[in-house]
């Protein structure tokens, strides 16, 4: 069996509580032998290093997810570098900008649009400050912000490249993203009829600059569309990813397991 990596979940979630166990079971048996769980504030990240530790196939991202970014503290930064000593934390973030749902939409003012969108930059660049002081590469998130993110990246590359998760985009921004030097990563959204543009993306994406992910609970893949995402997943969207590219499953796992290990070098231990 072709083994994978999940790079992207989220299993500190409640919606695993009831059979975590058995939901890492299910990945192990679908040869899913690694999985990253990304944390989305200071408490979601310090669950996800305690699924780490009780947990030999997880590992833990910690971060600070931009749609909470008025509920940040003043200053991550020393809650994270104690984190990112943690010998299986292998990534900041989930990290980034996101301006889809702005307050002016739901009756704010443009002042307080402009005031969430200086604070999610605030808070992303501390969490690169991070990243690069500990030598790690950060977990990118982004909606409707899409120059701003890769603006606010460039200005610290090459100490520290990202992985513009859930990738989405056009071929143009995905030409920019692997300008910068960072690398993509896919979803079920590959496997869903309307989603012909994330397969354009995945058949135009260099070998080595990419990777696959589940982003669960969210994005179950066909045949699995609106149920509760898991790591086993991974399966389904390596098949489709595949029969994309015209490889076989064998050589999608080496290639994307080799770069998902290159990304995150923790992963190693």
């Amino acid at each position: 069996m072709a083994i994978f990596f999940d790079t992207h979940a989220h299993l500190d979630y409640s919606e695993y509580e009831p059979d975590l166990a058995v939901v890492v079971e299910r990945a192990r048996q679908a040869g899913i032998a690694k999985i990253i769980s990304i944390g989305t504030s200071l408490a979601s990240s310090q669950r996800a290093i305690r699924l780490a530790e009780r947990f030999p196939d997880i590992y833990a991202a910690v971060g600070w997810h931009p749609t909470e970014a008025m509920d940040a503290p003043e200053d991550l930064r020393p809650a994270l570098r104690e984190m990112a000593r943690h010998p299986k934390v292998v990534a900041i973030g989930e990290t980034g900008l996101d301006y889809y749902r702005l307050p002016g939409a739901s009756g704010g003012s443009p002042a307080e649009d402009a005031a969430y969108k200086q604070r999610q930059s605030e808070i992303f660049q501390q969490q690169l400050e991070v990243a690069r002081e500990f030598q790690l590469n950060c977990v990118i998130h982004q909606r409707a912000a899409f120059d701003d993110t890769l603006a606010q990246l460039r200005s610290c590359a090459p100490q520290v490249h990202g992985v513009f998760h859930c990738f989405g985009e056009s071929l143009d921004r995905l030409r920019q993203v692997l300008e910068l030097g960072a690398l993509v990563s896919f979803t079920g959204i590959v496997t869903f009829k309307n989603a012909q543009n994330v397969r354009e993306a995945v058949a135009a994406v260099p070998a080595g600059r990419f990777m696959l992910e589940t982003d669960c609970p969210y994005l179950a893949p066909v045949p699995y569309r609106g149920q509760r995402g898991e790591p086993a997943f991974v399966r389904e969207i390596s098949e489709t990813v595949a029969q994309v590219r015209g490889c076989s499953l064998d050589d999608l796992s080496a290639l994307t397991c080799a770069t998902a290990r290159e990304f995150f070098p923790k992963l190693q231990a």
